[in-house]
């Protein structure tokens, strides 16, 4: 019973359009570093952010860049950065939603899939979102429209 339910909840989901964006950490990297050739694009839009929506893989995984490639400073001025993005809903990765991406890396084994990614895939699936902020090619693998390919 539960499956048929979940089955179900995956194909009315799926069907309906979120005026929310997923975030990917790509977009979150390329609107604080300056040096990013996609800084410009990011710091229009989140100017003026619809929703959006990402999971806390994605800000563990901004963390650990800023941390490797600057230093504990610059890791500590992302969290803070996600703590006050007020449009920013981060969703946890519950057993559940981790199973999920889990086969999504297993259907698209062809391509060098993250847990992250996959994850980002699952979520955006199950709620119905068209907009990914990303310069990931990987996020638009089931469907979703890359903002950087509509600007």
């Amino acid at each position: 019973m539960a499956t048929r339910h979940r089955a179900k909840t995956l194909t009315t989901s799926s069907t309906l359009k979120s005026p929310e964006a997923y975030v990917d950490t790509s977009a979150l990297i390329s609107f604080l570093d300056k040096s990013d050739s996609f800084h410009f694009l990011f710091r229009r839009l989140f100017a003026d952010p619809p929703q959006l929506v990402t999971t806390a893989l994605v800000v563990a995984e901004g963390h650990g860049w800023f941390l490797r490639r600057f230093d504990q400073t610059r890791a500590l001025q992302f969290l803070t950065f996600i703590e006050e993005l007020k449009p920013l809903h981060v969703l946890p990765a519950t057993p559940s939603s981790l199973t999920d991406a889990a086969d999504i890396i297993r259907r698209f084994r062809d391509q060098d899939l993250t847990l992250v990614d996959a994850l980002g895939l699952h979520v955006m699936s199950e709620r119905g979102i068209a907009a990914c902020w990303s310069t990931d090619f990987h996020l638009g693998l089931t469907g979703a429209t890359l903002v950087i390919h509509e600007h």
